[in-house]
């Protein structure tokens, strides 16, 4: 489950940036907790869109920067693989800039 999450987030990073831009993937270990992120410099994503990226009730599909196609369903995925690991997931973004997707998962001893 967590191999299809970041298949799924470096997909979109890609997806969402211009040729010859920059996807960067990153852990960090704090205390009992694992977090990864998924950084790109591509489109970014409106502050009022990334507050809906979850939610099953708000589902709706972006073209990529190529015009590629997508269900809007990957992250509805991702959200529920992650919750059923305990973890969490989110995301942070701005226009122009690029964004930033995490997931946490607890660290079992």
């Amino acid at each position: 489950m967590v191999s299809i999450v970041l298949r799924n987030l470096i997909s979109n990073a890609i997806k969402f940036t211009h040729p010859y831009g920059k996807v960067i993937v990153t852990s960090a270990v704090k205390q009992n907790e694992l977090t990864i992120s998924v950084i790109d410099n591509g489109i970014g994503i409106p502050k009022e869109q990334v507050d809906r990226l979850f939610k099953i009730d708000k589902v709706s599909s972006t073209l990529g920067t190529l015009q590629e196609k997508g269900t809007g369903l990957g992250l509805i995925l991702c959200k529920e693989f992650i919750k059923q690991n305990n973890g969490k997931i989110w995301a942070e973004s701005m226009v122009e800039k690029g964004s930033t997707f995490y997931f946490s998962l607890p660290l079992h001893k």
